[in-house]
């Protein structure tokens, strides 16, 4: 599975959300998507940081930003956890976009101080543990910006569980491209 690159058009296929809406990663001009790669529907690290997103929406939408998150769970199990998201959220169970776009997988995933501490997090935002992490606790996540032509212009592929730009670092990203 390769990497993609700066520069590069995002890899397309058709795409529907939890809620089956069409999901597009065009956007208009001067405005961007920030594609995000999670892990498993119940991943507490992962509910942690999009609560954050979450809240953060109007802030998000004033900066020109549209999110758009895949997990590698099905549709059912994404229901359950990401289902009140203010934004995209699709169901990749078969890990075929992740596949696309060169997400990887890794065991030393969760073994990284930041990754307990983040999943502590989750839990007391949460109030619930996961039964279920489809297709393993060892995916990576990965962050990646497009411009309004399906353009790559800022990535980044996560070496831990926790390995994710966050509400600062993608405002300070985006606000450098203006």
């Amino acid at each position: 599975m390769a990497r993609l690159s700066l520069g590069q058009t995002a890899p397309t296929a058709p795409l529907l959300s939890i809620h089956n809406e069409p999901v597009s990663l065009v956007c208009a001009q001067d405005t961007f998507v920030h594609v995000q790669f999670r892990r498993f529907a119940g991943c507490p690290v992962c509910n942690y940081h999009l609560h954050q997103f979450a809240q953060a929406q109007d802030q998000l939408q004033e900066l020109g930003v549209r999110e758009v998150v895949f997990f590698h769970s099905s549709q059912e199990e994404m229901l359950k956890y990401q289902g009140q998201l203010p934004f995209d959220c699709v169901a990749d169970p078969t890990l075929a976009h992740y596949k696309r776009w060169g997400v990887e997988r890794d065991w030393r995933a969760i073994f990284h101080p930041k990754v307990a501490y983040a999943g502590f997090m989750g839990f007391l935002k949460t109030g619930r543990l996961y039964k279920r992490a489809e297709n393993g606790i060892f995916g990576l996540p990965a962050d990646f910006l497009l411009d309004n032509r399906g353009s790559i212009v800022s990535m980044n592929y996560g070496s831990h569980a926790d390995d994710q730009w966050s509400l600062e670092q993608l405002s300070d990203i985006v606000l450098k491209m203006r």
